[in-house]
Order: C-alpha cells, then structure tokens, then sequence
C-alpha cells in the first residue's frame, strides 16, 4: 500500500452516496426494473436495493476511525457516549421531519408543502453547520434564530384532514433515522468491545438471528416498545451496520498484509453471499421487508466491491478517477440533504429543470440522472469552500 490511509473507505462511501443521488434521482418509470427498487413482496433485488445497505455498511466501517480520533484527542468514554447520543439523535430528529414531509397538509399547516420543507432544511443547515471557531459569538446566535426556527416549523405542521388532522410521526423514521438507529448499536458495541474481532462476531450474529426472529413473528411480546425502539428489535439495519464495524476491524487487523487481507475479505464477502442465499429458503430477498436474506446478500456485495476498490485505490494507486466520490465520502450529510432543497426550490417554481424525467426514453432518463447527481457532488463541495458542511 501506498498511504497508511486506507482511501477506499472514502470513496466507497462516497460512491454509495452517490448512487444513493442517482437511484433517488432515477426512480421513475421508463427506467430498467435492474435499476430500480423491488416490490415489497418480490424475491429478488435492483441497483437500488443495495445502495443504501451499502452505505449502512460503509457507516460501520468508519465507526473505529471516528472513536479511535475521539479516544486520540483525550475524550473520556462518557464524553464519547454522550457524542453518540446527541449525534442519534440528531439523526432521528432530521430523519422525522424529512420523512413527515409527504404528510403534510398545507391548508391545516398554512405553508405550502415546498416552502415548509425549504425553511425546514434552512433551519437544519444553520442548526447543524460546522463554524470556524473564531466565529463562536456568530454561531451561537445563528443556531439559536434556527432552533427557533425549526420549533416554530415543527409547532404548525399538520397532516390529515379537518376532521382527523394529526402531527408529525416516527413512523419507520426516515433514512436518517434508520443510520441513526443502527449507528448507535454499532457505536457502543464498538466503544464496549473495542477491536475484539470474535466477541463483536457475535454481537452480528445475535442481530441477525434477531432479524429472522422478527420475520418469523416471534417477537410480538416486545410490541410494547416497538414504536421507538422497533429498528433496533428488527435487527436488520443494525445487522448491517454491524456488519460493516467486523469488517473495518478485520482490515485494520490485516491491513499491513494486503495479500493475507484480500484472501480473508474475499472469503467474507463470498461466505455472506453464500449466507444470504441460503437464508433465501425460509426468507424472500426484499429490501422493503428488510429481510435477514438480503441484507447478508447486500453485505456480500458491498464486502466484495470494498475489495476491489482496494486493489485498484490503495495497492495499485489508481486514484485519479476517484475525485468526486472522495468529495462526497468526505462530506456524506451535506451532499446528502442539499439536493432536496433543489428539488423544493424546483417544485416550489415550477420551472422544469428536470426535464429528461418527462423523456421517453430510458437512457436520456438515466444520463439525467447520473448529471443531477454529479453537479449535486459538484455543490456540496461548494458549501463546503463556502464554510456551509453539516457536522453532527
């Protein structure tokens, strides 16, 4: 390897992210069914099936790195603790109102539905901005004017009818909120094993087994605590994540072998394939049911193409091709919100920028697409030159 730095984990998440854009961009019809998400009840997968496992699973793999840096500059477990909580909820926070976003009523709000989603991530990008620290008297008043913001936000949003209007919901907690569940797990199983590769295999296993369980109805008498902790007692999301933390400790374990590495990485990602199709008897794989099947199927894959970024990025050091996904890997939640403000800002005006959604054919669809979510990249990394990076 070139650099102790292992760069394939960078632009792995960034290509995740990526494509996260693209497939939420794509998903429209006209386009290939290989391309797109499967019906809840159909066996099998798309593109778009594995994107977001894949960066669950790249979610993991950076949880090491991020508490190692922590334990390096002197924070106590508490203080890490505390970080993982206030960083999940967070999450969670974000991913309700995005999620509710769809719900809303705008006769019983009083907002348009754009315009309150507009305001709503304007309030989330001054809340949640990472400032200069010369700037510390600016910040605080500038997050203050945005809680206040979102609190007022949050106060008018209805949803429903006149005669059944309702509030904001958890529901199934939004994408934010699923990383948000499954970082939690994977953080504190790491801040409590640390790299103890066996012990955190079998904190895996029990999340898997738990995700069968679930899917076999077997769990109905913790139906009482599913409203708020139901990601967590699925076990599926947190299997993937935790998927991803045993995987970066087996690199970091064999990362100065590179030969040794790739062998056992292969064998990984062959073996929870494997897994996964096996699992295929009892459980159909589907995304939208999150079975124990296709999350194994996702992690093999995700595992896999790791491997190959490895050879190509951090043996052969073929890293010149990879300088957009580094951009997004770098600054994932930015890159990851901005573009819904274009997509309000669009809706909101009406002016068809998204043009080739309305072509007939499927190539100019997804040529479309793939632009979008290159110039989003493009404008994440923008904001940031501009001081504008979420950091929660």
């Amino acid at each position: 390897m070139k650099s102790k730095r292992v760069l394939s984990i960078d632009v792995m998440r960034g290509l995740t992210l990526f494509l996260m854009l693209f497939v939420n961009d794509l998903y429209v019809p006209g386009v290939p069914v290989w391309l797109a998400h499967r019906p809840a009840d159909f066996d099998g997968m798309g593109l778009a099936d594995w994107v977001f496992p894949g960066f669950l699973f790249m979610v993991g793999m950076a949880v090491p790195f991020a508490i190692k840096n922590r334990m390096k500059r002197g924070d106590s477990n508490l203080r890490i603790i505390y970080h993982i909580i206030v960083r999940t909820i967070s999450l969670l926070v974000i991913g309700v109102l995005m999620m509710n976003i769809g719900r809303l009523n705008p006769d019983l709000t009083g907002l348009p539905k754009n315009l309150w989603a507009i305001f709503t991530y304007l309030a989330i990008f001054i809340i949640w901005n990472e400032y200069p620290e010369r700037q510390k008297k600016l910040a605080v008043i500038l997050k203050s004017t945005g809680v206040i913001a979102l609190l007022f936000l949050v106060a008018i949003f209805r949803s429903g009818t006149p005669d059944d209007t309702t509030w904001l919901t958890t529901g199934w907690w939004g994408i934010l909120g699923l990383i948000g569940w499954g970082y939690l797990v994977t953080s504190l199983t790491y801040l409590w094993l640390k790299n103890n590769i066996p012990y955190t295999g079998l904190v895996l296993l029990f999340f898997i087994v738990l995700n069968a369980l679930s899917m076999l109805g077997l769990l109905h008498f913790l139906d009482f605590i599913k409203p708020v902790f139901g990601v967590i007692i699925d076990g599926n999301v947190p299997s993937i994540v935790l998927a991803g933390l045993f995987f970066s400790l087996v690199l970091q374990r064999l990362k100065t072998n590179p030969r040794r590495f790739l062998l056992t990485a292969t064998i990984i990602g062959i073996g929870a394939l494997l897994l996964g199709f096996v699992l295929r008897n009892w459980f159909i794989i589907s995304k939208i049911q999150g079975t124990p099947s296709w999350a194994m199927i996702c992690n093999g894959i995700s595992v896999l193409l790791f491997v190959l970024l490895f050879i190509l990025i951090d043996i052969e050091g073929k890293v010149k091709w990879t300088g957009i996904f580094k951009m997004a890997g770098q600054n994932s939640l930015t890159t990851y919100l901005a573009p819904d403000v274009f997509y309000y800002s669009i809706w909101l005006s009406g002016v068809p920028i998204l043009f080739y959604k309305n072509s007939e054919y499927s190539l100019i669809i997804i040529i479309g697409s793939l632009v979008w979510s290159a110039v989003m990249v493009l404008f994440a990394n923008v904001l940031t030159r501009w001081g504008i990076r979420l950091k929660l």
